[in-house]
This record gives structure tokens, sequence and C-alpha cells, in this order.
């Protein structure tokens, strides 16, 4: 995979290629595949996430019981005209938290890049095709774009939060998600990364602090911010607003300020929100389970 955003745009200038297939030659090469059939595994992988969202159960909690029903309550009041956002943002807040919480349910979702950030990437990129009518070929090549953007990330800095912060897992997927959101607006490869720099500068620093050490509160809503994060980006991108810092730089930041975190908010369940009188309560109350 690439080392770097620049030698992703070098070569889509110099072969003259979009970004995503780009991403699938090296793919190609890395797995011994041909385009066709990586294109198809691909694919595959975008309706697991449609189909991990088909797949929610309202009435589900998660066996620590923080977690369920959630998702529901969003649906509800966007139907009802409740909410601020409107009905887009609130289909996607309404995706992003039903697949962290199908998440803590254990049931099966695509972790992009991991599974406590696994609802950034399905809310925006389902919502965005049930808005704009997108194929699910188009779909598949923005997954290309978000992949090429976290194999970038993850040879640069990380993507799990106990090596980085929560920076590094909803701060990727947000960034992957932007990427993939600008492409499929028509934005060109410099846009791309724009959007995927502006996205990681929004939530660099964020912590990593799980209570009782589980994959449910405060990630699953952190999993809204990142996507609507991931929007607002690619909306600021396409518009041609640029970042200062060069996206490549970005990640770099996001490495440098990850090892900098104390250990107690990078994803031990100890500090921040986790070591809370609330949080600390209720990881007591789940030991005596």
């Amino acid at each position: 995979m690439y080392q770097s955003m620049a030698e992703i745009a070098n070569i889509c200038e110099t072969e003259n290629i979009a970004f995503w297939e780009c991403v699938r030659w090296a793919d190609c090469t890395e797995q011994a595949m041909s385009p066709e059939e990586n294109f198809e595994k691909m694919k595959k992988m975008y309706l697991a996430m449609r189909a991990a969202d088909y797949a929610y159960d309202p009435d589900q909690l998660s066996r620590s019981g923080l977690s369920g029903g959630d998702g529901d309550k969003i649906a509800a009041a966007r139907k009802d005209g409740k909410l601020l956002c409107g009905d887009f943002i609130g289909r996607v807040m309404e995706r992003a938290v039903k697949m962290g919480e199908s998440n803590a349910c254990m049931k099966r979702i695509v972790a992009a890049p991991t599974a406590g950030s696994c609802g950034v990437l399905p809310a925006v990129l389902l919502t965005l095709q049930e808005e704009k009518k997108y194929s699910d070929e188009q779909m598949t090549q923005a997954l290309y774009v978000a992949a090429g953007i976290g194999g970038v990330i993850a040879s640069r800095a990380f993507l799990a939060g106990a090596s980085g912060g929560c920076q590094a897992e909803i701060g990727s997927a947000s960034s992957m998600a932007a990427g993939a959101v600008a492409y499929l607006n028509g934005g060109s490869t410099s846009a791309i990364c724009q959007a995927a720099a502006l996205a990681m500068k929004n939530l660099l620093g964020l912590a990593c602090d799980p209570v009782a050490g589980l994959v449910e509160v405060p990630c699953i809503k952190r999993n809204v911010i990142g996507a609507v994060n991931a929007l607002t980006s690619a909306d600021l991108a396409c518009a041609g607003v640029e970042s200062r810092i060069p996206v490549d730089e970005v990640f770099d930041a996001m490495r440098s300020i990850g090892r900098s975190l104390p250990e107690n908010i990078r994803e031990t369940g100890l500090g921040g929100l986790a070591g809370t009188p609330t949080g600390v309560g209720l990881r007591e109350r789940l030991e005596q389970l």
C-alpha cells in the first residue's frame, strides 16, 4: 500500500487515472488478484455494510446494558421533524448510532477501519447513496478511495485507539469518509486529499476513554461526530477550501499527538470519561455481574 497521499496524487496525475483506480491497482498487486476480482471483493464489503444496517434490532441491548435502542430514538425524532439538522443529517446520525449499537450487541459489522469506528463510513455512504441514487459500482469506487486513505494513515500513524487515542479510530474513519464523499461529489484528487486533511484536523487529540473498557460509551456516539465531520469537511474541500497543512503532515501530526497522549486515555479504560465517578461506578457494577 502507499506510504503517502502525495504518492497517490502523483501516480494519478502521471498515469491519468482516478484515485480509486490507483488504490485498486496497488491492492491487486498486493493480493495477486485481477482488477475484476478485486472490485467484486470490495463491492461485497460495501454490501456487507448495507446488510449490517438492515439487520439493526431496536429492541436488542448490549450485554452490559449500556447501549441499544438509541438509533431508533433518533429515527423517531427525525420522522417527527424534531431534528434541527434536518432529514439527511438525521439519517446519517441514525445510521452511525445504529451501527455502533449493532457492534456492541455482537452483530456482524464491517470494521472500517476499526470496530469502534464502524458507524462512520456506512452512515455517510449508505445515506449518500440513498439521497443521490449512486450505483453500487460508484459506491464501491468511493470505498476504494476510503481504503486508500486508511492505508496511508496506517502507514504513517496508526488506526488503533490503544496506540493513538480515538483520533486514530474516529479521526481516521472520518478522514476516510470525507475523501470518499469528495470523490462522489465530483472532487478532484486534490479535493479528496484536502477533505481527508480537514476531517482529521478537526479530531486531533481525541482521547480514547471507554467506560469499563467496552466499545460503547462514549464510542458509539462519537461515530455521529465522525460522520457529520466527514460531510462538512468534504463540502469545504469541494468548495475550494484548503488545509494550510498538507494532508500527509496532518497524518504525521496525528502520530505525534498519539504518542504524546497519556496511557490512561489510550483505550485503557482508566482516564477521561472512564475515570469519572459515574464511569468508575459503571465499571464496578459490571465487574459484579
